[in-house]
């Protein structure tokens, strides 16, 4: 497969992604930020600036969150810091965008029905549920690397719709079972309790009910090139570490983890399950029904110097390190209206635009 072979190709050159030149080494000891937020949905919509840039009308819908200055071109000449005027996420100065596909939940009879997105534990508020993003330094030792945020214009993927092994990062290449991390590339978990983590983990859908949904989590790599902002598949100026570590070597930027709850709870019933042991109903709007090619996009927006500012500070350990806010009731009211007018809830016969699920 294509993207085997490029996954082959980022991972070998991992390391000499991590230029040593890029990670200043630090005279005093100090404790790096670790930023989390909440971030509501801004809209669910069929456009996908990065993939499909200046298209009405992609191949699959998108579930979005951040600035409101999200279009369908995201021309890397503006800054959605500067063209934004809210965000949907807890830091006011983010004016990032992060996306996914959505979720469907396919009934015995043939037809389809969206699975809402649930805020996950602290953030129940979300609108549409949103996401939770933590900005991270995934360092060996991190109190002695300078870490440096992205630049405007940035930009980056993980995942491909199309695969059919799971995405890995290089360490976790051939884990299974307890042995999966959520740090080791795209990753499911079961979620027992709302506050269940680092435990149930998949690689694709789970294959029996969960009590309280499922957590999707993306784990974007955290080496760069140093150089450029972008690539032409948005994928190869960055790589995984190769270390079987929670930290890997020093890299360019902080590493950021995108958390999204689904709401599997009214389908959980044994009744609505296909009826071939082993199967599971969901699926992804780009018509995977083993979770495989989930991915993630996310342009850099924050607003000057403070996400560059938030890992200056010394010893900043509560995950706000300083930065400006809002609550979550005054995120949830940023949002947009889709661009391409569709139903895209309740009970429908196909998925939006019409997409075809692959054979299990």
């Amino acid at each position: 497969m294509m993207y085997d072979k490029m996954l082959g190709v980022i991972a070998s050159a991992s390391l000499a992604l991590a230029l040593p030149q890029y990670a200043e080494i630090r005279d005093e000891p100090y404790s790096p930020a670790s930023l989390k937020m909440s971030c509501s949905r801004l809209v669910l919509d069929r456009i996908d600036p990065l993939n499909d840039p200046g298209v009405f009308g992609t191949s699959h819908l998108h579930t979005i969150v951040g600035g409101n200055s999200f279009n369908a071109t995201m021309d890397p000449a503006g800054d959605p810091a500067e063209r934004s005027s809210c965000t949907t996420c807890t830091f006011t100065d983010d004016f990032s965008n992060y996306w996914t596909p959505a979720m469907y939940f396919r009934a015995r009879n043939g037809s389809y029905k969206r699975v809402e997105q649930l805020g996950a534990l602290f953030h129940e508020e979300a609108r549409g549920g949103g996401m939770t993003i933590y900005y991270f330094p995934r360092f060996m030792e991190p109190e002695k690397i300078k870490i440096r945020a992205f630049a405007p214009g940035f930009r980056m993927r993980l995942g491909w719709p199309d695969r059919d092994s799971p995405m890995r990062a290089p360490w976790a290449m051939g884990r299974e079972g307890d042995d999966i991390s959520p740090f080791d590339g795209v990753t499911y978990t079961c979620l027992y309790t709302e506050s269940t983590r680092y435990s149930n983990l998949s690689w694709g859908f789970p294959d029996l009910p969960c009590r309280e949904g499922i957590l999707t989590t993306v784990a974007f790599p955290t080496c760069w090139d140093g150089k450029n902002l972008d690539s032409p598949d948005h994928m190869s100026h960055v790589a995984f570490a190769l270390a079987d570590d929670l930290y890997g070597p020093p890299g360019a930027h902080p590493g950021i983890l995108i958390e999204t709850r689904w709401d599997k709870r009214p389908f959980n019933d044994p009744e609505l399950w296909p009826e071939n042991e082993g199967e599971q109903p969901f699926v992804w709007s780009y018509g995977d029904g083993v979770g495989y090619g989930f991915h993630a996009d996310y342009v850099f927006g924050w607003r000057g110097n403070a996400l560059q500012e938030a890992f200056e500070r010394h010893n900043c350990g509560n995950q706000i390190c300083g930065l400006p806010i809002q609550t979550i009731p005054e995120a949830n009211e940023c949002m947009i209206e889709p661009s391409v007018p569709e139903e895209v809830d309740g009970w429908m016969d196909t998925l939006p635009g019409g997409v075809v699920v692959v054979p299990d």
